[in-house]
């Protein structure tokens, strides 16, 4: 399997810092937020990672990131030169695939839960990670075929919408998914959506279509630091996190 860290789109909601410098960038208590979604990948053990970005700051994230050789990967660069949706980011990445599934992460996504176990199990279709909001407006949003309880860890999806007015559930996708090497084919059948982007809700249902489509739940906190409150947010939950994991 291969990552995919999807760094791009204008950071608008953080502006001006993102006029300087991209978003995943940005500081997270002690680590650039870039450094979270990362860890998701090196924990699972995939060391080849493409970084798709825009053409604004892919110096300053090629210069940080560099080869990967501290991180213990390797770095592959892929510029997208406008921001025309995740499943238009994922198709940049085909060649650098070479007929494998790939893990793909926003680079402003914060995940606590550990993902490793479900990455490292999968086998074939897609799988999304859902966290229960209370704005599903805001996310892409999974209707599920029952109100799920804690303990459950795997769900069972009806439908897939992405910003819905009328939200059919409070579970929202997250930042990371996992796709066969079909999505690519897949993704050269999708549409434009009213936003002008090729939407990874769209990439989703073509696998739902065809009862491809898995999904787990997170138990944990989970932040999309794209803007002020959530970065800061982010920070706190981390210095959280960090202070408990060293207290005796």
């Amino acid at each position: 399997m291969k990552g995919v860290l999807i760094c791009g789109g204008f950071g608008t909601r953080l502006r001006p810092l993102t006029e300087i410098t991209n978003k995943s960038l940005l500081p997270v208590y002690d680590r650039p937020l870039i450094h979270y979604p990362l860890d998701v990948l090196i924990q699972a053990n995939i060391r080849e990672i493409a970084v798709v970005t825009g053409p604004e700051h892919i110096d300053q994230i090629a210069s940080y990131l560099a080869s990967g050789n501290r991180f213990g990967c390797t770095f592959t660069y892929t510029i997208q030169d406008e921001p025309r949706g995740l499943a238009h980011a994922l198709s940049l990445v085909e060649a650098f695939a070479m007929g494998e599934s790939v893990c793909a992460l926003l680079g402003d996504n914060i995940f606590f839960d550990d993902l490793s176990p479900a990455i490292q199990s999968f086998r074939e279709g897609a799988l999304l990670f859902l966290k229960e909001v209370p704005d599903p407006k805001r996310f892409g949003v999974a209707e599920l075929e029952s109100y799920p309880t804690k303990e459950m860890n795997a769900v069972r999806i009806l439908s897939v919408e992405e910003k819905p007015q009328h939200p059919k559930s409070s579970y929202a996708l997250t930042g990371c998914y996992i796709f066969d090497s079909h999505c690519f084919d897949y993704i050269k059948t999708l549409r434009p959506s009213p936003r002008g982007e090729l939407e990874i809700t769209d990439l989703s249902r073509k696998y739902l279509e065809r009862g491809a489509l898995r999904a787990s739940l997170l138990h944990k906190p989970w932040v999309d630091a794209g803007t002020f409150e959530s970065l800061f947010l982010a920070s706190q939950l981390v210095r959280e996190t960090r202070n408990h994991a060293d207290t005796p």
